[in-house]
This record gives structure tokens, C-alpha cells and sequence, in this order.
């Protein structure tokens, strides 16, 4: 992905909605607009993991990017909830 303007725009785009639907599914409440951004693409990377990993490769649009950002932030945030234990906050 060549990292134009446009592109570094998407990419934040996506973020923040992949990370704000994660944000309220896994926790019932989003982390701000900066952390929810992080933690959509974050999830991206590692939503985009998974997909290639059971052959899911090429260009997904917009909309099939926000759903493999999406489930890659919900994995992240299972991770992140696994390993804080009972604290309210991650």
C-alpha cells in the first residue's frame, strides 16, 4: 500500500470505526478517538493476518477492509482482557 494522503486517510478511517465497533462489543464502551484508531489498526495488521492465513488475500474495498480491521480488533482485545485480568480498564 503505497502511503499517499488518501491512503493515510483510509487508513485512519478504518481505524476508527473497526476500533470504535470492537471498543463497544468486546468492552461495551469505545477507548477516545485516538484509542480506538490504535486499536483499529492494529487490528487491521492483524485482522489481515488472519485472512491470509486461511487464503482470504487480495483487495478487500472499504467495507471488507472495516470488517477484517474489526475482527482483528475484537482478537486484540480478547488478547488484551485476557491478560489484564479482572482490572476494568485495559
Amino acid at each position: 500500500m503505497a502511503l499517499d494522503p488518501g491512503g493515510i486517510i483510509a487508513w485512519l478511517i478504518v481505524g476508527l470505526i473497526a476500533g470504535a465497533l470492537a471498543g463497544r462489543v468486546v468492552r461495551g464502551a469505545g477507548f477516545g478517538i485516538l484509542g480506538d484508531i490504535i486499536v483499529g489498526i492494529i487490528g487491521a495488521f492483524i485482522g489481515g493476518f488472519l485472512a491470509s492465513l486461511i487464503g482470504l488475500g487480495g483487495s478487500a474495498g472499504l467495507l471488507g477492509s472495516i470488517v477484517i480491521a474489526f475482527i482483528g480488533a475484537v482478537v486484540l482485545l480478547l488478547i488484551l482482557r485476557a491478560f489484564s485480568g479482572s482490572r476494568s480498564r485495559i
